[in-house]
Formats: C-alpha cells, sequence, structure tokens
C-alpha cells in the first residue's frame, strides 16, 4: 500500500502563488508515476501534471504549462505542485495521486492511490 498525504492549500489573491505538497509513505518502491489532478465545484476531476520520479521526466495539462511546476525530491518522498500565476479558475480541491503501473499518464483511471486533496482557492 502506498499513503499520500497532501499540504500547502489555501486562499490566495489571483496572480499570487502557492506550492503543495504530497508527502508518500509506504510501499514507494512500487510506485511508477506521481500525478496531481483537480476537481472544481460540479466539475470532473481533470489532470494537472504528472512526474516519473526515477528520471524527472513530466507533463502538463495545456491550461498549466508555464504556470505550475511538478518535481520531486526523493529523500523526502515529496512530490511538489509550484502554481504561479493563479487565476480564479484554478480554483479546486488537488489531489496528489501514485500510480503503480504507469509513467507520465493524464489518465486519473491509471492511478491506483489518492491522497485527501487540498483546497486552492483563488479570488478574482
Amino acid at each position: 500500500q502506498v499513503q499520500l498525504v497532501e499540504s500547502g492549500g489555501g486562499l490566495v489573491q489571483a496572480g499570487g502563488s502557492l506550492r503543495l505538497s504530497c508527502a508518500v509513505s509506504g510501499r514507494t518502491y512500487s510506485i511508477y508515476g506521481m500525478g496531481w489532478f483537480r476537481q472544481a465545484p460540479g466539475k470532473d476531476r481533470e489532470f494537472v501534471a504528472t512526474i516519473n520520479p526515477s528520471d524527472g521526466s513530466v507533463n502538463y495539462a495545456d491550461s498549466v504549462k508555464g504556470r505550475f511546476t511538478i518535481s520531486r525530491d526523493n529523500v523526502k518522498n515529496t512530490v511538489y505542485l509550484q502554481m504561479n500565476n493563479l487565476e480564479a479558475k484554478d480554483t479546486a480541491v488537488y489531489y496528489c495521486a501514485a500510480s503503480g503501473r504507469y509513467w507520465l499518464s493524464d489518465d486519473l483511471g491509471e492511478y491506483d492511490y489518492w491522497g485527501q486533496g487540498a483546497q486552492v482557492t483563488v479570488s478574482s
């Protein structure tokens, strides 16, 4: 089993920044890929970013390219999502996810473990 705990959410003004953290524990050696997804009220959960913890390769949703950065610290077993130039449309609950089967997937169905979510609210 793998456990994921997000932190770092909060309220920020448009144009501001936040950094989310995802602490990973358990069978970390079984993880192929890590991802961030988000779900706004009344909408489906959507892909934000993903990283291959082994080589650091990344992929982003078009809506966040150039503003968000996913990274990892393999010593601390933590994945980060740095969010800059935030917009009101970025308001959502952000979820960290881990896949034991796929690298760099943007499909939430290919992730096996999920955190509890962190609320990010951007005021305009």
